[in-house]
């Protein structure tokens, strides 16, 4: 490995010049703004100043960020689309010795974007990882929603089609969690439909969008009436967080909530499977489940005739 690199260029702030400390070769995992520039940490800063090169999902997204901050260290496009052909490279930098920011276009790396893969091979490589920690929408949008925080599971976000995203809120239906998910603003309206009806529409709920920017808004309520909402708005614009406040804890899932938990997976799997598959997530009998999947899947068959 070479030496420390002196950190020569630093960023600025307002008229201020900063300078970078010297960083170890390794690569720098390095959170940035979700939306107000202001986010950003000092550390963040001095660390893109200091790496020799960063790499991030969108240059011109991150070009406005170390426009804005006076740093002008070199800037590679990271992203799903060209991972596998730039992560050698990457890797092969921080081998000589260089050190490497991961950046995504906002919040922090890693979360919906490629960049495990490279953090994966950079730990098996031996290289040091080094996480720079600030801004993230997904616990930004948990501390505004109003839902529980005490246990919560970042889910992503959901199938496109139909069937594969009833599939996946039937596996997520009763877990005891407040659940995040990253949404489109034209899939909006159908995704809080289908979380209405497979998860209970009932269910304490919240849409955060434009979060820390100029039309920054949280709606809150009952998913069936979000969902009904927002079917009879336009789609809203900019990038949205929905969180789902946990099942009703200390209680047994009531014969509806199994309904839709049976009709979820039997969309997608037999009722063999679907049984096996409902034991699991709420520890009732198999037996007892195989039962009531055969005679839901028996109805729709009629229902069909």
């Amino acid at each position: 490995m070479t030496a420390d690199r002196d950190g020569e260029g630093g960023f600025a702030i307002g008229s201020v010049r900063v300078p970078a400390p010297a960083l170890t070769p390794g690569l720098y995992i390095v959170a940035t703004p979700i939306g107000n520039l202001g986010d950003i940490t000092l550390r963040a800063l001095a660390t893109l100043a200091a790496v020799d090169l960063i790499a991030c999902e969108d240059t011109r997204v991150t070009r406005v960020l170390t426009g804005r901050y006076g740093i002008g260290t070199p800037l590679l496009a990271y992203h799903e689309h060209n991972a596998e052909r730039q992560r050698p490279k990457l890797l092969a930098a921080v081998g000589e010795g260089k050190a490497v920011a991961l950046a995504s276009d906002a919040g922090t790396p890693l979360v919906s974007d490629p960049g495990y893969r490279l953090v994966r091979e950079a730990i098996e490589a031996g290289y040091a990882v080094v996480p720079i920690p600030g801004p993230s929408a997904t616990l930004a949008a948990l501390t505004v929603a109003g839902l529980p925080t005490d246990t919560f599971l970042f889910a992503g976000f959901l199938p496109v089609k139909a069937v594969a995203r009833r599939k996946r809120l039937a596996e997520l239906a009763a877990v005891p969690a407040t659940l995040i998910f990253y949404e489109s603003p034209h899939r909006l309206a159908d995704s809080l439909a289908a979380m209405a009806d497979a998860l209970g529409g009932d269910r304490q709920a919240a849409v955060a969008r434009e979060l820390t920017k100029m039309f920054e808004n949280v709606r809150r309520g009952p998913l069936a009436a979000l969902a009904e909402a927002y079917a009879g708005e336009p789609a809203p614009k900019g990038e949205l967080v929905v969180l789902v406040g946990p099942p009703p804890a200390a209680t047994a899932p009531s014969a509806g909530d199994i309904d839709r938990l049976l009709a979820g997976l039997l969309a997608t799997g037999s009722v063999s499977q679907a049984a096996q598959e409902a034991a699991r997530l709420t520890g009732l009998p198999r037996r007892e489940l195989y039962q009531r999947a055969l005679g839901l899947k028996e109805s729709g068959d009629d229902a069909g005739d």
